[in-house]
């Protein structure tokens, strides 16, 4: 310990000392640039915690310098308003990125990694109570959720599994327009018969108060397990859930919280439009496979509000799942860290979910976490709360002023334009300051950037991913701000899906926000190619638009939605089973698994003649000695020289089918851990830029046909002398009608 400390030590002395050194510009740049050199140096040996230390140390420094440098000789003149005033907003925005820098090192300078929880004997297993909370989810949808959790291997008299229903409380059943009220009846009645096929028990309340967080405290009032588990309605666990996780509350009588990932089969509307699914990794994956180790590190994990396992004992100090704020998870997670309890986190995809399919369901859910975790920063001041150590108000305040993200995003986008277009010298420097500062920085946070979160993260995509969200969280910032209590709870919808490619109902604003950044690009141009000496701060000014300008037309690719016509996501699995076809048993291999059908070779390899489309066939199954048998219709023959595979859709879609779906999807672990070691390989600075640069282009490009499809479209519909145009766009998967077809097998998904 003591070989590591010293260097870091004498690092950080090195750095303050540094920091505060008044040198040339000349010595800035050497200065930097060795800096740099010392820091790629020691990213070469990333497993060597005295480099790690060190790096983070050098890093600062530049980030340090930079800002000493910006706060000394950079700010407007205060006797000039329009110019001081954007100045010191940008200065604020630039400020709150090196604060969000600090504590991001904070978390992450050494995540945690987990041993896997000690096996416990079957008796010395606790109770375990499972909630699964509903709102408007279709019973497809919950019928493998709750096939998987009954499923899961644990002992049957300690596992009770809820559906907890709150689209058929009393007061939907008996509200006063009859039309709703039927839906509210009929739907409790579907859902009763589901939880009684599949052996759960079903519960709706009187009323919707609190949201999720009055129907999980609900949940707690009729169940009496020792242990809590949460599953979201699209939140499937494999098999060994439980045991990678129950474990854990042995070691620890004050653990309340064993959270793990969030995993989904399905991309959301960015990675889909921009066809990343598989290739690149998703979103979440940074938080879950880097930030959350970071909190575990100091016991600052929090509830995700699913995939989780809870201490009932704990939950009774706070009278339940907190509702003051619509994110019941984190606010939960930190009144129990308030009163001492501890958390922890698994990293290890347990469950297979999904993420909204469109941008519109997508903005949504954002717009819920960012208002949400606003409200707990401001009404419940975690850097404020007793009982919280140093390290988790840092973790706590972090997470929550992260979702302030859009206000800077924002002012980044659209300050260069305030000197393009107006002159407002909002920041003084000339290019070689703006280099032997800026410049170095800049390459300094994106060099860390890629050695703490390249694995999961790839260059430009966090400044994409931010912009398409920040321009329409910014009003939604600004109503928490206003009114930290008005905002409601909101489902995201899940299991949508698109006949057709089109621009989303939100695309209106980004076409406006690159037009507009297009316009000062040559206006920028222009004024540096007329003006007699042009400043250097316009070259500067206008490379930082035209960088703006690139994410803002990659974001008109993420605005313009492919078709996606698949209902029902696929798993590829390995796993054995005997197709039953004419009297024969085969032996077989499922390729893939969806809740629609399923994919299969015979083992042999060699085409079997008799199958082709319509042909009727049971699958087996077997599991612990008991077979589960589930007919099929062939829907699809791919027919090769040394190999042929076999589409089949389930031919009916009972409880017992679901239940087979649960074992033939999610019987092992191993294919979604797969998946998701698969897609996390680093992309290095350079390559990952020229891929972004591509998609601006691309994407831009496909954006702009999206555009004028529906500008020649509208104009066809609208003009009185052009002929009638009738769009059969065809069924949709997602109607009574096509899902009544689905169910009958006609289709594979």
């Amino acid at each position: 310990m003591m070989c590591v400390a010293l260097p870091a030590i004498f690092a950080g002395l090195l750095g303050v000392f540094l920091l505060w050194l008044p040198i040339s510009l000349q010595a800035q740049l050497v200065l930097s640039l060795a800096i740099l050199g010392l820091m790629l140096l020691f990213m070469m040996r990333p497993q060597n915690k005295t480099f790690r230390l060190m790096t983070f140390v050098f890093s600062a420094v530049l980030a340090l310098r930079y800002a000493f440098w910006r706060t000394t000789e950079t700010l407007p003149d205060i006797h000039e308003p329009l110019n001081f005033i954007p100045g010191i907003i940008l200065y604020a925005a630039e400020m709150y990125c090196l604060v969000m820098l600090a504590i991001n090192f904070f978390i992450v300078a050494d995540p945690l990694q987990r041993n896997p929880a000690p096996r416990l004997q079957d008796s010395e297993k606790p109770t375990v109570d499972v909630f699964v909370p509903s709102y408007n989810e279709s019973a497809d949808l919950l019928a493998l959720t709750l096939a998987a959790a009954k499923s899961m291997n644990y002992p049957a008299d300690k596992l009770t599994v809820y559906l907890l229903d709150d689209g058929g409380t009393d007061a939907k059943c008996s509200q006063s327009d009859p039309r709703a009220a039927i839906a509210a009846r009929r739907r409790r009645e579907e859902l009763q018969a589901l939880a009684a096929a599949l052996g759960v028990h079903y519960h709706a309340r009187a009323e919707n108060s609190h949201a999720k967080a009055g129907n999980l405290n609900a949940g707690l009032q009729i169940s009496s397990g020792e242990l809590v588990v949460v599953f979201d309605a699209d939140h499937a666990p494999v098999r060994e859930f439980l045991n990678e996780t129950v474990g854990y509350f042995s070691k620890d009588e004050k653990l309340f919280l064993v959270q793990t990932p969030h995993y989904f089969l399905n991309p959301d509307p960015v990675e889909k439009n921009l066809q990343t699914f598989g290739k690149m990794p998703s979103e979440n994956e940074m938080f879950y496979s880097v930030v959350q180790r970071g909190l575990d590190k100091w016991n600052a994990s929090f509830f995700c509000g699913s995939a989780a396992v809870l201490r009932r004992k704990a939950l009774k100090e706070t009278d339940g799942f907190s509702g003051q704020s619509i994110t019941e998870d984190c606010e939960s997670a930190l009144a129990l860290h308030c009163r001492g309890w501890h958390s922890l986190y698994v990293d290890k995809p347990l469950i297979a979910g999904l993420q909204p399919e469109t941008l519109v369901s997508f903005i949504g859910q954002r717009v819920r976490w960012a208002q949400g975790m606003l409200q707990i920063l401001t009404l419940n001041r975690p850097f404020l709360q007793r009982g919280l150590t140093t390290a988790q108000r840092i973790c706590y305040a972090g997470t929550n002023l992260f979702w302030l993200f859009p206000l800077t995003r924002l002012t980044f986008m659209f300050s260069p334009l305030l000197y393009i277009f107006f002159s407002l010298q909002i920041f003084e420097a000339n290019i070689t300051e703006f280099v032997c500062y800026s410049v170095t920085y800049l390459i300094s946070s994106f060099a860390m950037q890629s050695y703490l979160f390249g694995r999961v993260r790839w260059p430009w995509v966090s400044e994409l991913y931010e912009y398409v969200q920040s321009v329409m969280l910014f009003g939604a910032i600004l109503s928490v701000v206003r009114n930290p209590r008005k905002p409601t709870f909101n489902v995201t919808s899940k299991g949508q899906t698109l006949d057709e490619s089109k621009l989303s109902p939100l695309a209106r604003p980004y076409f406006l926000v690159f037009f507009l950044l297009l316009a000062a690009s040559c206006y920028a141009i222009w004024r540096y190619t007329t003006e007699a000496m042009p400043s250097e701060l316009l070259l500067i000014v206008a490379g930082w638009n035209i960088i703006n300008m690139g994410v803002a037309g990659a974001a008109l690719g993420s605005v313009s939605e492919r078709r996606e016509r698949r209902r029902n996501q696929r798993l590829h699995v390995r796993r054995h089973a005997i197709l039953h076809l004419d009297g024969t048993g085969y032996a077989v291999i499922i390729g893939d698994v969806s809740s629609g059908g399923l994919a299969l070779q015979f083992i042999d390899g060699k085409p079997v003649d008799g199958i082709d489309k319509g042909h009727e066939a049971v699958i087996e199954v077997r599991r612990h000695g008991r077979s589960m048998e589930v007919p099929l219709v062939c829907r699809s023959v791919i027919r090769r020289p040394d190999e042929t595979d076999f589409g089949f859709a389930f031919a009916e879609r009972t409880p017992e089918t679901f239940v087979a779906i649960a074992e033939m999807m999610y019987c092992d672990q191993q294919p979604l851990q797969d998946r998701w070691n698969r897609v996390q390989k680093h992309k290095g600075f350079f390559t990952g830029t020229i891929r972004f640069a591509l998609w601006t282009i691309t994407e831009t490009l496909r954006g702009f046909t999206y555009a004028l499809r529906l500008v020649r479209e509208t104009t066809e519909v609208s003009h009185p002398d052009a002929p009638m145009v009738i769009h059969a766009p065809g069924l949709r998967r997602d109607t009574p009608a096509a899902v009544s077809a689905t169910q009958r097998g006609t289709a594979y998904a």
